[in-house]
């Protein structure tokens, strides 16, 4: 009777057993049936300030090449690439061996034509004193007098090439044209300088104000004139403030201003060039540099959406859209061409009042998905307080 009672045991909590798993897997089986919780937003209209971005140049407000104005060994380089100059400051010393020697043979020739220039007065005085005697003709004295003007001319003739021998020996001194900084350095002492040298000795950059050169297509132009209606100078001069993106990303501290557009488009490219102009803080902008102008473009009552919210397919833009059953409904979008790393400006496939979906897109959420939708912003707000509060109370222990 014993052993019956215990098979009867067994039987009964063998069943429960079973019941029990049963029904923890229908509870795992529902619960892995409920849609998930996504994050949604409802899309608004708002006005917004995006950037249009152009490559640029950057050049120095004047890149003056620094080339000898005669010829000869450099003896002397006295500054190094990269330095700092001034106006009027050496950068370079030639040979002036010869050059010397030429500036004292003039001077020598100077002091001949002086001489024979005093004794053709000292002859042109006497022949005119006896000439007024009548004791020579008047072709002597005149012969006298055509010697003293020959001497004369030798005179002006010598302090004209000592003035080209001492302008030489200045030239084998090279200064710097203009304030700035100095670029490469080809040539070092004991090579040979020539004014036909294809390679310059070096480039003074005036860095105290750049320039960034960009250049803006043909749609772009009529844009800014509004189709013609407005004049180009004035156009430039209505242009809000532009910045420079440097080449690691970082934004130039600096706002700049557009200072020129060329008045012909080039047909080659369909593009006018353009010249933005920073004041160079510090000498931190060099020329030769490289970089993005960001223009600002402000528009009134559009649809902004994050970037994140979108997806590709084939160079088309997607969003999904969550219907009134939940369900998300992929729809093909367009945007602006402008953008801010962060959101899009949709010119088109949305209109106000849609929730769309800004969260787990190209991750858990697909087309045609049942889901649950979340205030994205309210559950971030949430979520940033509880981290606060979590925060506040462990300073506190």
């Amino acid at each position: 009777m014993k052993n019956c009672n215990i098979l009867t045991f067994a039987a009964i909590g063998a069943a429960a057993l079973l019941t029990f798993t049963s029904c923890g897997k229908k509870q795992q089986a529902m619960g892995s049936d409920q849609a998930p919780q996504i994050g949604v937003m409802t899309v608004e209209q708002g006005n917004s300030t995006l950037n249009s971005a152009y490559s640029a140049t950057i050049k120095g407000k004047t890149d003056i090449e620094v080339r000898p104005l005669v010829s000869g060994f450099i003896t002397k380089v006295c500054v190094d690439e990269g330095q700092a100059v001034k106006k009027g400051q050496t950068l370079f010393v030639l040979d002036q061996v010869q050059y010397q020697a030429a500036v004292e043979q003039a001077q020598a020739a100077v002091a001949s034509a002086k001489t024979a220039l005093e004794s053709a007065r000292l002859t042109a005085a006497n022949k005119q004193r006896l000439f007024d005697k009548n004791i020579i003709s008047e072709y002597e004295n005149q012969l006298a007098k055509n010697q003293l003007a020959q001497a004369e001319a030798s005179l002006s003739q010598a302090n004209a090439n000592l003035t080209s021998a001492k302008k030489n020996l200045s030239y084998t001194v090279v200064t710097a044209p203009s304030d700035g900084f100095v670029g490469s350095i080809p040539n070092r002492e004991g090579s040979l300088a020539s004014p036909s040298m294809m390679t310059p000795l070096t480039t003074v950059s005036d860095n105290s104000d750049i320039y960034a050169y960009f250049s803006l297509n043909e749609k772009d132009v009529l844009e800014m004139t509004e189709g013609g209606k407005i004049a180009l100078n004035k156009a430039i001069a209505d242009m809000p403030e532009v910045q420079l993106q440097l080449a690691d990303g970082s934004i130039y501290p600096e706002t700049g201003k557009v200072a020129t557009v060329s008045g012909v488009i080039d047909s080659s490219t369909g593009a006018a060039n353009v010249r933005a102009r920073f004041r160079n803080i510090n000498g931190m902008l060099r020329s030769g540099s490289t970089g993005q102008i960001l223009i600002p473009n402000h528009k009134e009552n559009v649809i902004l959406v994050p970037q994140k919210a979108t997806f590709e397919i084939q160079d088309r833009r997607f969003i999904y859209v969550v219907n009134d059953s939940n369900k998300t409904v992929s729809t093909a979008i367009t945007v602006a061409p402008e953008n801010d790393g962060q959101q899009f400006v949709v010119t088109s496939g949305l209109t106000p009042g849609q929730k769309i979906v800004v969260e787990g897109v190209g991750t858990k959420v697909r087309d045609n998905m049942e889901i649950q939708p979340v205030d994205a912003a309210a559950a971030a707000a949430a979520q940033q307080a509880a981290a606060a509060q979590q925060g506040a109370q462990q300073a506190a222990r």
